[in-house]
């Protein structure tokens, strides 16, 4: 079995949980944050919505520069879930498409000169299904706050029952 014959059963695990978490999210509420030091719901559903993208960059780029990043806007629910399913789409492409030795190539981040880390394409893109993972746990907290229903993820929730 290759590397992305591997990921992919967890890819498409991840990514079915998220949209579902992505679905629930209000866009009339889109500025509401839970905190004065936390990002609105609209920017973390935003930052959600293109994270499965990062892995389509990570292994088409050899880095990502974050000082040429685009910042954040809030946008209905029904585009962000039609971003994200276009970065899905693109996103298990490219892993689907890579090579065992696609994902030992160094990538980098950066922010302008400086490397912030550098590491095998394989580790980014695992890291990625982990970042994802912290931002979707973050926003069920903030739907659980709001007092809407949370989905199933990797089982019940108190709203919801197992989901397949």
């Amino acid at each position: 079995m290759s590397i992305a014959e591997s990921l992919l059963p967890e890819f498409d695990q991840e990514m079915a949980a998220t949209r579902r978490m992505l679905e629930r999210v209000p866009s009339e509420k889109g500025a509401w944050k839970p905190h004065a030091k936390s990002f609105s719901l609209g920017h973390l559903a935003q930052l959600v919505a293109m994270m499965p993208g990062w892995n389509t960059h990570a292994l088409k780029h050899p880095s990502l520069d974050l000082a040429s990043s685009k910042g954040y806007s809030l946008e209905k629910t029904e585009t962000l879930l039609a971003e994200f399913d276009r970065h899905v789409r693109e996103a298990r492409a490219a892993i689907a498409a890579a090579q065992d030795a696609d994902f030992a190539v160094p990538w980098s981040l950066t922010m302008g000169d400086k490397v912030l880390f550098t590491m095998p394409r394989g580790g980014v893109v695992r890291q990625n299904f982990s970042h994802l993972a912290h931002h979707r746990g973050q926003l069920s907290v903030y739907l659980r706050l709001l007092d809407i229903p949370v989905p199933s993820v990797y089982g019940p929730t108190a709203d919801e029952g197992w989901q397949a």
